[in-house]
């Protein structure tokens, strides 16, 4: 029996998590703000236009984390399809947004490629590259950033527990650049790495026949995930992935962005790339949010940090426009996309799929 971890109706719960939790947090942010009088005026006053360039920001969770996904996906399959790869990068934001820990980002992202002829394994090689990518991505732009001298200014914001921003910005690139050299070992010894998950494959089937069953199928799957990562540790594999991480930087752009045009929407100014580094830390610590779409937690850590840059009184109102450029954009286009795959008929998206040695990976090479 095919095991299922993402349904429409899972979807569906988390989509109406997403929204209860994150009416809650605004209601916090409204008592927050305590002046309806002001958010009323806020609402007069707000720069529609800045709106409109959230919504074309919100599209980079497509064409960004799209264009990624096709670069990464093209050094282990002969012609990925590119529009298949942007619905893969958007569907994939999209079922993060509905599921604690964005544990639905990574199966949407393969059913989708898989939608488009991509096998099992080079699907998931593909969307882990695409994560150590966005590892890198953040590792290197952050010290870059310092060492340029940006956000020294965010050391005198306040921040949380007697720390500040700046305090709080370093310790996320300390885990940024940690969990990059833990990757980047990994794509240069995916031999050791799948021979560890072996060895734990083994002891569980060991331990019980119905889990050795099933584990048959997915010994196979290593073996081909690790010839598809083995394919990313050549010269022309690093340049792809050189590639990837730079366009990590567009496909997180509505992440990194949204405060900024939030603010800008309210007719407030502030230095831009401090409140980009802002936005990265707070990017960084929803990563570990246990609710979907860091719902309801969002909301509060949101505006518990942009304290330094939103007068209380108007708290509610940026809050609505961020979360707006962030996700609320994506999750309705997403829905719009998923409910017509599910009027033509949807298995799970998690369903283990049967991957044998028919669907050999053709690894492209050039000389």
């Amino acid at each position: 029996m095919a095991t299922t971890f993402l349904t429409p109706r899972i979807l569906l719960r988390g989509l109406a998590f997403f929204v209860i939790a994150s009416l809650v947090g605004y209601g916090v942010t409204l008592l927050y703000g305590d002046n309806l009088p002001a958010f009323v005026a806020g609402l007069e006053r707000l720069q529609w236009q800045w709106l409109l360039v959230g919504l074309g920001l919100a599209s980079m969770d497509w064409i960004g984390g799209g264009l990624r996904l096709w670069v990464l996906a093209r050094e282990v399959h002969p012609r990925p399809s590119l529009g298949g790869m942007i619905l893969a990068g958007g569907m994939g934001a999209w079922a993060g947004y509905l599921t604690p820990l964005q544990s639905g980002s990574g199966p949407m992202m393969m059913y989708t490629m898989r939608r488009y002829g991509l096998p099992l394994p080079v699907a998931v090689t593909t969307v882990f590259m695409s994560f150590v990518a966005t590892v890198a991505f953040f590792a290197i732009a952050g010290p870059l950033a310092v060492l340029f001298g940006a956000g020294h200014s965010l050391g005198a914001k306040g921040g949380v527990l007697g720390l500040s921003l700046y305090d709080l910005f370093l310790g996320s690139l300390g885990i940024f650049a940690g969990l990059g050299v833990l990757l980047v070992l990994v794509v240069i010894f995916p031999r050791v790495i799948r021979d560890v998950i072996h060895r734990a494959a083994t002891w569980a089937g060991g331990r019980s026949r119905r889990i050795a069953a099933r584990l048959e199928k997915l010994r196979e799957g290593i073996d081909q995930a690790h010839e598809s990562v083995v394919a990313f540790n050549t010269r022309r594999g690093w340049l792809a992935l050189v590639w990837a991480t730079i366009l990590s930087g567009p496909s997180h752009a509505n992440k990194l962005l949204a405060g900024y045009v939030a603010l800008r929407a309210l007719g407030i100014h502030a230095q831009f790339v401090d409140v980009l580094l802002v936005q990265v830390l707070i990017t960084f610590l929803l990563y570990f949010a246990p609710t979907p779409g860091a719902s309801g937690i969002a909301e509060f850590l949101s505006a518990l940090i942009m304290t330094a840059y939103v007068p209380k009184s108007l708290t509610p109102l940026y809050t609505l426009a961020w979360r707006l450029v962030l996700s609320y954009y994506t999750i309705g286009f997403g829905f719009f996309v998923f409910s017509s795959w599910v009027r033509k008929g949807l298995r799970g998206v998690g369903e283990e799929a049967a991957v044998g040695r028919a669907e050999a990976l053709p690894l492209m090479h050039d000389g």
